[in-house]
């Protein structure tokens, strides 16, 4: 399971993913907000000026519109609707995150040129120069890719840190024809100059329902076409659940033959 330790010059800040903090010092406050809210900004009750005012009863109006917009994303994407946020005071000082299965971590590097798709778990800690956002898919790729029906987006300028399960291997698909086919559960992220898709593994015939019921694999398969750069994890979800639900109780370890051939106590 690998961290990033994140040192943050003075008054320096960065965000993360509610359950992605591990530890700090203690010269970096923490703080938690609602959506993306630069930490120690006005709230949004404190934007109008004294005395009132169109100018700032449409700030106001403006402010609350998107942090309503941004919650009600990450709420649809089912996400935690906060952020939590840290700043260092007086001296640089350090903080330190992680994903939340055993895996990689890699950091991306944003110069506002381009932005990165990510899955929606793999988001781990942002420079508050980064900005997000959920980008959802469309309802078809959404229904028959499952996982990656919702993905967060970051843009801007500055360092965004994700986390995926087992091994990442990162690969381009115009140096292998253009286009790759993925198990949807093992994209991690991919430049926003990669067009993402799912497709149907052959014809619905007798082969693909055997493929689909024995071989694990189902029937679609994402898609990632373009010039860019793509991130890939070797362990999936599910295949994670699965294998762990095998061990959770005796009785389904054996199988066809365990009973004759495992040697159980019970």
């Amino acid at each position: 399971m690998q961290m990033v330790i994140c040192q943050l010059g003075a008054e320096q800040s960065i965000y993360c993913e509610a359950g992605k903090f591990l530890w700090k010092t203690t010269n970096v406050s923490a703080e938690t907000r609602l959506g993306k809210g630069a930490p120690g900004s006005e709230p949004v009750a404190a934007a109008a000026p004294a005395g009132g005012g169109a100018g700032g009863g449409g700030r106001l109006l403006k402010k609350a519109l998107s942090t309503a917009t941004e919650m009600g994303k990450r709420a649809l994407a089912g996400e935690s609707l906060a952020f939590q946020w840290f700043k260092a005071s007086g001296q640089s000082g350090l903080v330190a995150f992680a994903g939340v299965l055993p895996g990689q971590i890699r950091a991306l590097e944003l110069d506002g040129s381009g932005g990165w798709f990510a899955e929606k778990d793999a988001f781990v800690c942002a420079e508050s120069t980064v900005d997000f956002d959920i980008a959802f898919q469309g309802w078809k790729a959404g229904r028959k890719g499952g996982e990656g029906f919702v993905l967060e987006k970051f843009t801007g300028t500055g360092t965004v840190v994700i986390a995926g399960a087992g091994n990442f291997i990162e690969l381009n698909p115009a140096k292998y024809g253009g286009k790759l086919q993925v198990d949807t559960g093992c994209v991690v992220a991919f430049q926003d100059s990669i067009k993402y898709g799912v497709e149907r593994v052959g014809g619905l015939n007798a082969q693909t329902a055997v493929t689909a019921i024995f071989g694990g694999e189902g029937l679609n398969l994402a898609t990632l076409e373009g010039d860019g750069q793509v991130i890939l994890q070797s362990m999936t979800y599910d295949g994670i659940i699965n294998a762990l639900s095998k061990r959770m109780g005796g009785n389904d370890r054996r199988g066809l033959t365990g009973g004759l051939l495992g040697g159980g106590n019970d």
